[in-house]
């Protein structure tokens, strides 16, 4: 199991070190990350006033080759899964996002030739992901191209647009 502490990701004990160009440019506070070797799945736990929630990333492989759906909520005990429907409203949502940021960041350095498409469970979480995604575009339009798709027809990125859902792939450098 890897675990994440700012952009050093630590496997059974033995430090490897993964660019992490958030970590970098963004600063901002993010949650310890836990993944399996293939940095598909990642588990962290949100810390605020309804305690500890715990949450679930995962990038699941498409019907189109090379697309990776991005899965994201809070982790339901029971099943394992992903609920992605609840609102934990723990009051920590820019360093929630910033840490599901870092998963994108970690999953592309190991499969970067990956599109990842996302997009919220309502559209006034789309709405939420559109506004984390125009906050921090000045520093991730560096890193990776990204669309957003409006009636069945992606385009490129713009703030204040409203879209159904996202697509991003990691600029080769």
């Amino acid at each position: 199991m890897f675990v994440a502490a700012d952009s050093r990701w630590v496997d059974g004990g033995e430090e490897k070190i993964i660019q992490q160009k958030i970590f970098l440019k963004m600063k901002l506070p993010k949650y310890q990350l836990k993944s399996a070797e293939n940095l598909s799945t990642f588990e962290f736990n949100s810390e605020g006033p309804k305690g500890s929630i715990s949450k679930l990333v995962q990038f699941t492989p498409t019907n189109y080759k090379g697309v990776f759906n991005l899965a994201f909520g809070d982790k339901n005990h029971k099943t394992g899964s992903i609920d992605d429907n609840v609102i934990s409203n723990n009051r920590d949502s820019e360093k929630v996002l910033a840490t599901v940021v870092a998963t994108v960041y970690a999953f592309t350095d190991k499969n970067p030739d990956a599109w990842i498409y996302a997009t919220g469970s309502s559209k006034s979480r789309t709405r939420l992901y559109r506004r984390g995604i125009s906050k921090y575009f000045s520093v991730v339009k560096n890193d990776f191209e990204i669309y957003g798709m409006i009636n069945d027809d992606w385009q490129p990125f713009k703030k204040e647009v409203d879209y159904d859902a996202f697509l991003v792939k990691r600029i080769k450098s």
